[in-house]
């Protein structure tokens, strides 16, 4: 009967500790809550994989849901938020116009890198803004050889484009470039073409750019001898070529 009794009242005892541990789980303001793991959540504190995964979960930086624990403060930021260019600095290839023929001044010279050979090989042409306001080249010029004074009695020269074309935004006084290079002429004398035909000597040519009219240039020294009547260009740059 002691035995008996002795277990009756063990049995009891741990039901009364069961309550009271029940109590105590639901009362509020607890110490955490239980992971499933043996670790324990402070109260108040959001675990990283809770935010990501968990609908409606607080932000980092808010405050969690149903906590009176204020979220820990971060510095202020000092440094301004990124703004759009004002509308009166167009970004580079945005809203200022085309240069005109007008606005533009056009020389050449030999470039001082070019295929071997006894003709002109290779030229720059220079474009400067001589206008007083901002304008914006673009794209690979056609070429045609032409006498002095007679732009428009001129052979058209096979173009061949390359580099991608971008646009050049060019302030008043700016500068900007693009390379011809020829058919090389071959020998002394009069010359020869690799090709068989005989060479061309042209005294100027006409450099036409996209939406920014035709252009005629002479070399500072000598005229133009070439093969072929074809031209391999760049495109306008801000990079002055070789």
């Amino acid at each position: 009967m002691r035995y008996v009794n002795g277990m009756r009242g063990s049995a009891v005892a741990v039901v009364v500790a069961s309550a009271a541990l029940a109590v105590a789980g639901c009362q509020p303001g607890g110490s955490g809550t239980d992971t499933g793991d043996g670790g324990v959540t402070p109260s108040g504190a959001v675990s990283s994989a809770a935010s990501s995964s968990t609908p409606g979960a607080p932000k980092p930086g808010g405050s969690a849901s149903g906590s009176s624990t204020p979220s820990a403060s971060r510095p202020a930021s000092s440094a301004p938020a990124a703004s759009a260019p004002p509308s009166s600095a167009p970004a580079p290839g945005g809203s200022a116009a085309a240069c005109s023929a007008g606005s533009l001044k056009a020389t050449a010279r030999q470039a001082a890198v070019r295929p071997a050979g006894t003709g002109t090989g290779a030229a720059v042409v220079e474009f400067t803004n001589v206008s007083g306001r901002t304008c914006v080249l673009k794209g690979h010029p056609t070429v045609a050889g032409a006498g002095n004074g007679s732009p428009e009695m001129n052979v058209p020269l096979t173009v061949k484009p390359t580099g991608a074309a971008a646009a050049v935004k060019m302030a008043p006084g700016g500068k900007a470039w693009v390379k011809l290079t020829f058919v090389q002429v071959q020998g002394e004398a009069d010359g020869y073409c690799v090709s068989g035909s005989a060479p061309v000597v042209y005294p100027t040519m006409v450099v036409r750019l996209p939406g920014s009219g035709t252009h005629q240039v002479a070399l500072d020294d000598g005229q133009f001898a070439e093969c072929d009547d074809t031209v391999t260009v760049t495109a306008v740059s801000v990079v002055r070529p070789s």
